[in-house]
Parts: C-alpha cells; sequence; structure tokens
C-alpha cells in the first residue's frame, strides 16, 4: 500500500537517479492548485485480463513473472494499478479464448438447484488477483460478457440475445433473472473463498453489440429490471458493500442513455457506478447520473504494436494515452480509467495495440502507454480531484489523496522543454517534501530534481511532449479533503 510512512521513507531517500531535461528555459510556468475547488473521488485506475490473457502472465518463468507483476501493480517502480476487471465466464468450455462457465449445464427450470462446477484458475484470473492482493490492490471487478446460454432468449452465450425476464423477453422456459443473480454471487463467492474480495459487479458488457463471442443484448429499461433483482439479492447474500456497475456501452453516447433509462427506470440509486468504453463514441463532457461514472474498456485495435510515446501524434503511442486518461479523468469527472488488456501476446489479432504488454514466449515488452498510465500511480483509491490551472501548453490536474499527500499529474504540450512551478492555494500542507517523475520518448517515470521555495512553490523541468507528476508529502498527517455531495439531476 502507497501509506503515508513509506512516501515519507521515499522522500527522505537521496535521489541518486535524478535526471534535469537538457534545455532550461528562462521562466517557469506557473501552475496553481486550488484546494478550494472539489470535483470527483477517484476509484483508481485498472486493466483487463479477462479471455484467459492472465495465463500469459501465470505461464512465465522466474524472474520475468515478478518482473512483470511488478510492472502491473509496483507502486513506486511500475504503473501502481488499483483496479483489476475480470471476466465472468458463459461458455461451455475454454477453447480458442473463451472464458469457460461455473454453470455449463442450466436446471430445467430458474428455480431448480444449480450445479456449480469450478476449476479453481478461471481463466488464470484467480492467480492474477491473488498476486493483485499481495501488492496492496483491494478493487476487483467482475464483469459479465452474457448470461449462460441457457438463460437467454436465444438459447446459447453468443450472438447476442437477451435474458429471458426482462421487459420485452419473455421466454417459454420461464423468468431467470434471479437465477442469473445467483450466479453472479455465486462467482464472486468462489473468488472470495480463494481470497479476493470482489469489489465491484457488472451482468453486461456492450449490450449494444452482438458478437460471435459472449455477449447479450439489453437497453438501459432492461437493464434496471435486472438491477432491481440482483440489488436486493446481493442484500440478502450479506454482500452489501459490493456495488453494481452498468452497462459497459461500446461508446460514451449509448452509455448517456443507458444512464438515462435507468434513472427513469427508478434504478439509478442501486448503481454504484455508469461504465462506458469509448469505441464507438469517444468521452465528451460529463456524464447526466447521480453515479460515479468509470471509463472500463478502450485500447487501439487498429494499428501494429508500437512501444513508442510521441510519434507524430499516432493513436497507440504513450503521449496519446497520457491525453487520452487525461480527458476521461478531468474533462469528464471520470472516477475510475481502465484499459483493456495488460496483456497479450504477439500472434493474438495481427499484434495490434489492445495490450499494454507484449508477452512473447518467456519475454516480454512494454509499451510508452504503461508508462502513461504509471505517471498517475501516485493518485491513490480515495484521491479527490481538486483544482488545477495555468500555465502555457500545460494541461494540469491535481488529487489530495487520502493520506492527505497531494499528487499533481501534468502534460506538456509544447514542443520544447518547460520549467514548471507549482503553487498552491489553501493548502494545508505543512513543510511538504515534494518529489517529481517524469516521462517522455527515453524516461520512463524517471526522478527529476525538484526545487522548493520558502513559500512552498515546488518547480522542476519537463521536456517537450512529456509528462511530469509532482508529490507533495506533508511532514504531518492533516484531514482528508472532503468530497462534494452529488447534486441530483
Amino acid at each position: 500500500m502507497f501509506t503515508l510512512s513509506l512516501l515519507a521513507a521515499l522522500a527522505a531517500t537521496p535521489l541518486l537517479v535524478a535526471a534535469v531535461p537538457s534545455v532550461e528555459p528562462r521562466q517557469a510556468q506557473k501552475v496553481t492548485v486550488d484546494f478550494g475547488k472539489k470535483y470527483q473521488t477517484i476509484d483508481g485506475f485498472g486493466f483487463s485480463g479477462a479471455f484467459q490473457r492472465a495465463n500469459l502472465i501465470v505461464n512465465l518463468k522466474e524472474p520475468k513473472q515478478t518482473e512483470l507483476l511488478n510492472l502491473l501493480f509496483n507502486t513506486t517502480s511500475g504503473a501502481g494499478f488499483s483496479i483489476v476487471r475480470n471476466g465472468i465466464g458463459s461458455s461451455q468450455d475454454s477453447s480458442k479464448d473463451y472464458m469457460n462457465t461455473i454453470l455449463p449445464k442450466c436446471p430445467s427450470s430458474p428455480t431448480g438447484t444449480p450445479e456449480y462446477k469450478w476449476d479453481g484458475k478461471d481463466s488464470g484470473q484467480i492467480w492474477l488477483s491473488q498476486q493483485a492482493v499481495r501488492y496492496g490492490v483491494k478493487t476487483f471487478y467482475g464483469n459479465a460478457w452474457s448470461a449462460p446460454g441457457c438463460m437467454k432468449t436465444n438459447g446459447v452465450d453468443v450472438n447476442g440475445g437477451q435474458l429471458c425476464g426482462v421487459s420485452g423477453a419473455s421466454c417459454s422456459k420461464g423468468d431467470w433473472k434471479q437465477a442469473y443473480a445467483n450466479y453472479l454471487i455465486k462467482w464472486a463467492q468462489l473468488y472470495g473463498e480463494n481470497g479476493i474480495k470482489i469489489t465491484h459487479l457488472g451482468f453486461l458488457n456492450e449490450p449494444d453489440y452482438s458478437t460471435s463471442y459472449a455477449s447479450m443484448q439489453s437497453s438501459g429499461t432492461q437493464a434496471a429490471d435486472f438491477i432491481k433483482v440482483l440489488r436486493p439479492t446481493l442484500d440478502k447474500a450479506n454482500m452489501t458493500d459490493v456495488g453494481i456497475n452498468c452497462c459497459e456501452a461500446t461508446g460514451w453516447s449509448v452509455a448517456s442513455g443507458h444512464a438515462s433509462q435507468i434513472a427513469s427506470a427508478g434504478a439509478e440509486s442501486m448503481l454504484y457506478a455508469i461504465t462506458s468504453h469509448e469505441y464507438s463514441s469517444r468521452i465528451s463532457g460529463t456524464m447526466k447520473t447521480t453515479r460515479r461514472v468509470w471509463q472500463t474498456e478502450y485500447s487501439d485495435l487498429n494499428g501494429g504494436w508500437s512501444t513508442a510515446w510521441y510519434s507524430n501524434g499516432g493513436s497507440g503511442d504513450g503521449f496519446t494515452w497520457a491525453n487520452t486518461v487525461f480527458n476521461g479523468v478531468v474533462n469528464s469527472n471520470l472516477s475510475a480509467y481502465i484499459f483493456w488488456e495488460g496483456v497479450q501476446d504477439r500472434a493474438t489479432n495481427n499484434n495490434n495495440n489492445e495490450k499494454l504488454i507484449l508477452v512473447d514466449g518467456q519475454t516480454y515488452t512494454v509499451s510508452k502507454r504503461l508508462w502513461a498510465f504509471a505517471q498517475f500511480r501516485i493518485v491513490r483509491p480515495g484521491a479527490l480531484r481538486v483544482g488545477a490551472s495555468g500555465g502555457s501548453n500545460l494541461k494540469s490536474s491535481a488529487f489530495v489523496n487520502a493520506d492527505g499527500s497531494l499528487a499533481v499529474v501534468i502534460i506538456n504540450s509544447g514542443t520544447g522543454t518547460q520549467r514548471v512551478s507549482i503553487g498552491l492555494t489553501g493548502s494545508t500542507l505543512t513543510n511538504p517534501t515534494v518529489q517529481a517523475w517524469y516521462t517522455d520518448n527515453t524516461h520512463d517515470m524517471t526522478a527529476v530534481d525538484v526545487t522548493v521555495a520558502a513559500d512552498g512553490t515546488a518547480t522542476a523541468s519537463v521536456t517537450g511532449r512529456g509528462m511530469i507528476s509532482f508529490l507533495f508529502v506533508p511532514a504531518a498527517p492533516v484531514p482528508p479533503v472532503e468530497s462534494p455531495v452529488p447534486t441530483p439531476v
């Protein structure tokens, strides 16, 4: 865990590897952090190991396996991811890269006794989640692409279809909403028995899209029908703290429609977060909802594998991804941003950029996309975003962590090196120690020298089209900044 004591210890360590960008401009650009401006609470940043991608890490030998885990989860040397999104399987077997179901054969009726079958591996996700727990990860999101086929209108878990029993989807075999809720809870309980606390559940994935692999279609109104069954079922199972997420739309505009329909159906208060992807429409503006909003899946599905930081604005480069995450968190008030796959092999999907790390047998290669996320690793779960503005060609964001430390993450959109000064308005930080790290074409979250003035202003340099993160650690703990109460819409 990124505790205050650990932060203080790090701050006290001499920065022997500190680097300074070679070109120093004469005047610093001033960024002001305003603690009086309060926005959303951050749940974290993460990735998925679904569709058996987790097995690529399971099959690595030491020391490569630990090296890769450190790249994903370590909060001082890697990306420090704090959310793992696991797929809840619905397939009859694990052929191709499918995720097998824990209910290969349904009972003859919705009220029949299910015979669950558990292999203890769950496509490698159990092992990966257990390793994440060791690194201090506490947020585990279980997400189903489809209900088992026997619960759907088309009788199979692929090619769309709808859940039997939601409005407009009656089936001769009965109403399977309750059986599906029981199924999801059983999956979560099996994880609990293996030391993994499932914190969030989702029961749809891209319900506006029908595919040849696991998929199930739904409107927001139909989703609300199921939410009204799932929430009391979770509560009855003593899982009151498990949040329901919905609905994993292919894009922001569809997700906005789902949010409106769920609210109209009276189920909004039963949700933890509205979830969206960015494939069919990109994130733009803020979602009209009283719930938190997560971006739970996005990646570059086109173009060949790239490890570049900046390549003339290429879609797969790290700089583009730095801006993508920044846009979601700062401009659209996202509480979580989850990349699609953490790892993938060379053969899948023509070796494109839908992964952060390429695993090729017993070797791996890291993309700069991972280091774009790593710049946010100092923003820990529970942090509150506060105001940050100022400076030419700078995109600035600031977050007060639960331990009282302040994280400031900045993108330099200009082509030249800039000297950046961070001033604090309304701060309660007492004699903070400040560290900073930057990433560009040749550096990966590399420590850089910081000067701190008597008034607490911290200054460091960042190269053109680079990214820099400052961490202010107070000399003494300070009370956390309270998040504003959401305003009903």
